[in-house]
């Protein structure tokens, strides 16, 4: 009897033991579902932070790409100006200096020059001795009418200019030309008062007896002619005077 109640100690004994170890076992197994379940939880966490992380980390990124292309176009842009302004300014400082050129030009191409004339030198403006050429030419072209109004004009334009003494001189050939004899007196005269010294001065003398020839006036250009004989004695118009002298008497 003792015999069986130390088996059935010994049995429930060994049962018990493993109602224990399953229990045991079944306690630790829930514990490493929980442990793992817990790791997953941690690790889907970690996961998602960092997803997270990364999306918003992309996202700076994109923004920060986006602000610096923005600044790059602005850049571009900046420079685009700076380069037009910069045509511009160059345009500009070509064009200023050309119109210094130019002015530069202009204002040398009126300065006074020197010229000769009938053997008298001085300076003259371009349009001055332009003025005086262009007279002449008429005269040379045997428009007397024309000439003589040239050379009245060109006299009164000019007061002070070098040129007016062979001008007058001009404009009394060209005035008896045109049979302005008294005229012509006036201003061969004025040229001799002008300049006496004038390499055409001895012309202008006989030109005043030729008109005073021609007014009827034998004395008056008997007494020129004696005069320019002289005055101007070595000169080609004293000879012409004394023949035309000769022929008075």
């Amino acid at each position: 009897m003792r015999g069986l109640t130390l088996r059935g100690a010994v049995l429930a004994a060994a049962l018990l033991c493993a109602s224990l170890g399953a229990q045991a076992a079944l306690f630790e197994d829930d514990e490493a579902r929980r442990a793992i379940l817990d790791l997953r939880q941690r690790v889907e966490t970690m996961r998602q932070q960092a997803e997270q992380r990364q999306s918003e980390e992309s996202a700076q990124l994109r923004r920060s790409l986006l602000d610096l292309q923005n600044q790059i176009e602005q850049m571009r842009g900046d420079m685009a100006r700076l380069t037009g302004q910069n045509e511009q300014l160059t345009k500009t400082v070509t064009d200023l200096q050309q119109r210094q050129t130019d002015t530069d030009t202009r204002a040398k191409s009126n300065e006074p020059s020197k010229v000769a004339v009938d053997g008298r030198e001085f300076n003259a403006d371009p349009k001055e001795k332009a003025d005086f050429d262009a007279a002449l030419g008429i005269f040379r072209a045997g428009q007397f009418a024309q000439a003589q109004t040239a050379f009245a004009d060109f006299v009164k334009r000019y007061p002070q200019s070098g040129y007016n003494a062979s001008a007058l001189f001009w404009l009394g050939n060209a005035q008896y030309a045109t049979r302005n004899y008294n005229e012509a007196i006036a201003n061969f005269r004025s040229m001799l008062s002008l300049a006496p010294d004038h390499a055409k001065a001895p012309e202008a003398v006989l030109s005043i007896a030729n008109c005073q020839i021609e007014l009827k006036d034998t004395k008056a250009a008997r007494r020129t002619l004696e005069d320019l004989t002289k005055a101007y004695p070595q000169s080609e118009a004293a000879q012409a005077g004394r023949e035309r002298l000769s022929r008075l008497r």
